[in-house]
């Protein structure tokens, strides 16, 4: 196993042991790890829509998705000016990141990191592909995943991850399976349409 993904491994069972009260206490979204490839480097484009890269004509790789919801406090209420940051894996499975191993392509048309920030409504919505899984370690498939980073002042800074309701490597992926079924509940997002799929992913915050 590398070390990066040892690393994703090892923070993650540790934090579900101190957070998993916490994110599934009052409705709160869960934490989850960050894991290793958060993004290092500043990236020109980091716009709304993950399929497409400034400069470039053709699109993203990938089954093409939209998602979107609300960011709101414990009382429902959706908070304005939340900042999100958005990262995941291409349709491949590989993160377009320094430290990850993968042997796995990039795609040069994905823009694989998005940063948004929330109306007065507290809503967000961006387009992206749908992650591929990728081997973590040993047996330990990760399932298709996004990463979400949110920060507002007055509020906890919450880091999650969302998940594909239904597919088949949820119900054995070590993170996800740390969480109780309310907690699971909270990251596991349904998709249908016609055209594109969408799905809807609301995120409570919990106050400082």
């Amino acid at each position: 196993m590398n070390r990066s993904r040892r690393q994703l491994l090892r923070a993650g069972l540790g934090l579900a042991a101190t957070t998993l009260a916490a994110g599934t206490a009052a409705g709160v979204t869960p934490d989850q790890v960050e894991g290793p490839f958060f993004p290092k480097r500043k990236r020109a484009d980091v716009d709304a829509d993950l399929t497409r890269v400034e400069g470039r004509d053709a699109q993203a790789r990938g089954e093409v998705i939209v998602v979107s919801g609300c960011i709101m406090n414990e009382d429902g209420q959706p908070l304005t000016n939340a900042l999100i940051d958005v990262w995941q894996a291409n349709s491949y499975g590989r993160y377009d990141h320094e430290d990850d191993p993968s042997k796995e392509p990039l795609d040069p048309n994905f823009q694989s990191w998005a940063q948004l920030k929330t109306g007065e409504d507290g809503r967000y919505r961006f387009r992206t592909v749908v992650p591929g899984a990728y081997r973590a370690s040993g047996s330990w498939w990760r399932p298709p995943h996004i990463h979400f980073k949110v920060a507002r002042r007055g509020y906890r800074e919450l880091i999650t991850q969302m998940y594909f309701d239904g597919h088949e490597l949820n119900g054995k992926d070590l993170l996800l399976q740390e969480l109780p079924e309310s907690g699971q509940r909270k990251l596991l997002v349904p998709f249908s349409g016609d055209g594109e799929r969408q799905g809807i992913f609301d995120i409570t915050l919990a106050a400082v």
